[in-house]
């Protein structure tokens, strides 16, 4: 077999259908969910880009002075190894033309362009997507990106250079997109746009490859600075540089074909005493043609692995995002009903688990029984403390107390409204802290319940509306009386009297009865039961009228998970066959 059939097969084998798996994606439209790997082409103004561009695909793309890209262009580029006609297809929005001529490309594109990005001189970040196949073409996807300008002239808009440039960033900045810089090799490359807007998202240079033009308008004496360049001596790139030679406006105006341009381009570098030691590795379109489809291969490969992790936590999220919005609201009377009792009853359902401390939870100790221990355990460790501090204080101000105000009192015998006075005041400190637990807990209950309530009616804004002003009633009421408890409890504590055994035995049972749990309980099933009154003080169908943002949101979510399944099956196949 020879080395060039060898060579076909392995293009036909291992790289076609790789760049085909990406193109594939991009076509499902999964750039809207994951960055697919990508070959972004940028360049100033009048670089030569489109020039590189159309040497590479054969046809004749818009061209002239000021923006003639002014939407991403996705130019597909399909090798045919056996003879077959030329065939273009052009797309954009819901919009497909087939192409049967190479000569209505550009009027095809300039048209699609007006549609996207109107008929001024704006631009869009719409794309437009151009296939072309023929036996004339390299195996390669490139993303053209418009020139960057740097002065908005009479038609354009007065941001035109800004609007320009978070377009390319928005494409280069990705990790997944090689960066083709066009540069004209007559300039300056240090002072060039396109590759100081490169260098700010890729710092070392490893996703960029530059590409020099126009080196027959190189300076006489410039020779040798230019391919200093090219060899990677003056701005260093990972991926480094080649320079080509396109047809110029005069070989257009004398309509040099584009076969012709490629063959005038080899003697170009074959005759220049400079530039000819560049020519076996670095120079020409077919180099380039080469040298791309290989770059963009491999990076594809390499991208692949982390893809389907991306994609497999994607569809994941999605089907979550999905079923928390469920499958919507009923058409039917009855079916309308039987939807609002279960959605009712899954929310009592919610809260009864609350109430057994078996709430679903994705953080250990976010219980509510375990956030309300915490705040327990807190108060009685104040308690204590406090408990300790006041016996030791107490004796210091007994004993002050009995030096300056002692009267006919025997020894080691206090006045007793002294005592109640000492007591009252360490009772009365305790009475605001207590308060705030009580708060505390409430704001831990509150904010559960509001949880559960968003979880289970967040689609349907009037029912979940109803079950909030019905669960804030009920806590606050169960708020209240607590508090009011806890204030009845102080002014007990405040009487200083204890001579009654029964008293202060059934106390003591009633202490040890009311703790926090039991409180909890009686507050879920007062919140059951008030959400069951809400249902019947209501009409169904206006508490099921679901907000139309939630109905777009789910219809897009469909959409989504439709995308990455199927995404899915085109990696798995590529793997499979791989």
């Amino acid at each position: 077999m020879s080395e060039s059939s060898s060579l076909n097969q392995h293009y036909e084998e291992k790289v076609r259908p790789c760049i085909d798996l990406v193109d594939s994606l991009r076509a499902l439209g999964l750039e809207k969910d994951l960055n697919l790997p990508a070959i972004a082409v940028i360049g100033d103004q009048s670089s030569g880009k489109s020039s590189v561009l159309e040497a590479l695909s054969g046809v004749s793309l818009p061209r002239g002075t000021g923006i003639v890209t002014r939407c991403p262009l996705v130019l597909k580029l399909k090798k045919f190894t056996k003879d077959k006609n030329w065939h273009g297809l052009l797309s954009y929005k819901d919009q497909i033309k087939t192409l049967n001529d190479p000569e209505d490309v550009e009027n095809a594109v300039l048209y699609a362009q007006g549609v996207l990005a109107g008929n001024g001189e704006g631009i869009s970040h719409e794309m437009i997507t151009l296939e072309i196949q023929s036996c004339d073409v390299p195996d390669l996807t490139l993303i053209d990106l418009p020139g960057i300008a740097r002065v908005a002239t009479a038609n354009q808009p007065k941001d035109i250079d800004k609007q320009i440039k978070d377009l390319i960033k928005k494409f280069i900045q990705r990790q997944e997109t090689i960066c083709l810089v066009v540069v004209p090799a007559n300039v300056d490359i240090t002072t060039t746009e396109a590759l100081q807007m490169a260098s700010e998202v890729d710092s070392t240079g490893e996703r960029t490859l530059g590409v020099l033009t126009k080196p027959d308008l190189v300076d006489k004496g410039m020779e040798k600075t230019v391919v200093r360049t090219v060899n990677n001596d003056i701005i260093t790139l990972k991926k480094g540089y080649m320079i080509v030679k396109c047809r110029g406006q005069n070989d257009i105006n004398e309509r040099l074909d584009l076969a012709r341009a490629l063959e005038k381009e080899r003697i170009f570098f074959e005759e220049h005493d400079d530039f000819r030691s560049l020519l076996e590795e670095k120079a020409t379109i077919p180099l380039l043609a080469k040298r791309l489809t290989n770059e963009l291969f491999e990076h594809i490969v390499k991208t692949l692995p982390d893809l389907q992790k991306q994609l497999d936590m994607k569809l994941q999220r999605t089907s979550v995002d999905l079923r928390a919005l469920g499958d919507g609201v009923p058409l039917g009377e009855h079916e309308k009903i039987k939807f609002l009792v279960t959605k009712i009853s899954q929310f009592n359902d919610a809260l009864e688990r609350v109430k057994k401390a078996e709430e679903d939870v994705k953080i250990p100790n976010t219980r509510v029984f375990n956030k309300i221990r915490v705040e327990f355990q807190k108060w009685r460790s104040a308690l204590n403390a406090k408990a300790i501090k006041t016996e030791d204080i107490l004796r210091v101000e007994v004993k002050e107390y009995v030096r300056t105000h002692r009267g006919m009192e025997l020894p080691g015998f206090l006045n007793y409204r002294t005592f109640v006075s000492i007591i009252t005041e360490y009772i009365e400190e305790m009475e605001e802290p207590a308060l705030k637990m009580l708060k505390d807990v409430t704001d831990i209950v509150h904010s559960s319940v509001d949880h559960i309530v968003n979880t289970h009616f967040n689609a349907l804004s009037h029912l979940e509306s109803a079950a909030k002003e019905q669960t804030d009633c009920l806590l606050d009421k169960q708020f209240q009386k607590a508090k009011k408890k806890i204030r009845s409890q102080f002014k007990m504590e405040k009487i200083v009297y204890s001579q009654d055994d029964l008293y202060s035995d059934q106390l003591c049972n009633v202490k040890r009865k009311s703790n926090a749990n039991q409180g909890l309980v009686t507050t879920i099933a007062f919140l059951n039961l008030n959400v069951i009154c809400m249902y019947s003080e209501n009409d169904p169908g206006m508490l099921l009228q679901e907000d139309s943002g939630i109905e777009r949101k789910r219809n897009e979510l469909r959409e989504q998970l439709k995308r990455l399944q199927r995404a899915g099956i085109a990696l798995s196949k590529y793997k499979h066959s791989a």
